[in-house]
């Protein structure tokens, strides 16, 4: 299979290593960028066996009614 060194996209020629240059910055680009955390983690006090609901269920506390 023979190698380009043309594209034409919108009936425009770009050389293909150039192409191949710009995505390779897109994907730098990318993978840079950080998605801000939607909350803060916070540390769960409560004994072991209260922090899921079968915890719960198993060793209810003195105080649940």
């Amino acid at each position: 299979m023979a190698s380009y060194r043309f594209i034409d996209i919108d009936a425009k020629r770009y050389l293909w290593r150039d192409v191949l240059q710009l995505r390779r910055e897109q994907k730098k680009a990318h993978a840079r960028v950080e998605q801000p955390v939607l909350f803060e983690l916070k540390d769960d006090s409560r004994p072991e066996t209260q922090r899921t609901a079968s915890g719960r269920f198993r060793e209810p506390s003195p105080f649940s009614s």
